[in-house]
């Protein structure tokens, strides 16, 4: 029963030590030349024409959520007619 306990605990020593891991680029550097360049680009926006879209869904969500919040505050400030 030891030996197999053994034999289990090295197993799973050598394939937990032995995977392969995937070897990624480092585009830090790149990313900080970007994001640090000063060419008039606000950083919100530097990321590229996504950014841009992100940026103004965002906004828009957010004015469109202030304004629904705004109307629900007037109906619910709005005595009920009674009949």
């Amino acid at each position: 029963m030891w030996r197999n306990l053994l034999g289990l605990r090295q197993l799973s020593q050598r394939t937990i030590s032995t995977a392969s891991r995937r070897q990624l680029e480092n585009k830090v550097p790149e990313k900080q030349k970007l994001f640090q360049e000063d060419n008039g680009i606000p950083v919100y926006l530097k990321g590229g024409p996504m950014d841009g879209l992100l940026y103004r869904v965002t906004v828009g969500l957010s004015v469109f959520g202030t304004a629904y919040a705004v109307y629900q505050l007037i109906v619910a400030s709005m005595p009920k007619k009674q009949k």
